[in-house]
């Protein structure tokens, strides 16, 4: 009976050692058509004007059982969409984006906060405009499960952050239209 009970704790052991072994972290490419970063500002007071991205690539480096992760993000600034074409063109102008000398913004994390087995929050270094700023990412929810249609793992967070486009030298008609941006990102993310 002795003998049975080492042997069974020996055999769990060396699954657990080899189980851990091979656990590595997956590296998830950004699905680009469920990827939407988001910023919103007050215009005059009036409301709230709500804007998106179309195109967003990156990767997001993800391990369960380290809980552990990295975010690399790269956002076409020439695909932004106000809703309005003339105002699409204007808001890639010198004052505001100057997409003609920056057509990217990027979002590289340096730390990821895990609360359980969910991430709560993202520090990183986001750049606009060639300017750099430290930022920490708001996560409101997560999941990660086998995608249903794709038959392979895959990731979902949202996460949000607020920044003073000041910082960036992007504050034309400020304070009128405010310095202070909230930006969104609804992300999708699937191993390959």
């Amino acid at each position: 009976m002795k003998y049975r009970t080492r042997l069974s704790l020996a055999a769990a052991l060396a699954t657990a050692v080899i189980g851990s072994a091979n656990a590595a972290p997956l590296t998830y490419k950004v699905d680009e058509s469920h990827t939407y970063p988001r910023f919103s500002y007050s215009h005059l007071g009036y409301s709230t004007q709500l804007s998106s991205f179309s195109k967003t690539t990156g990767t997001v480096v993800y391990d369960a059982e380290a809980k552990t992760a990295a975010v690399d993000i790269t956002i076409d600034m020439t695909s932004v969409n106000t809703g309005f074409a003339d105002f699409n063109d204007h808001i890639q102008g010198a004052d505001f984006l100057d997409t003609k000398q920056f057509p990217t913004a990027t979002f590289k994390s340096s730390k990821v906060v895990f609360e359980g087995d969910k991430p709560q929050s993202i520090e990183g270094t986001l750049t606009i405009k060639g300017i750099s700023k430290p930022v920490t990412l708001a996560v409101t929810s997560f999941q990660a499960m086998p995608h249903p249609m794709q038959n392979k793992p895959a990731i979902g967070a949202n996460a949000h952050t607020t920044v003073k486009r000041s910082d960036f030298k992007a504050d034309k008609h400020a304070p009128y239209v405010s310095d202070e941006l909230r930006i969104d990102i609804a992300l999708e993310a699937v191993a390959p």
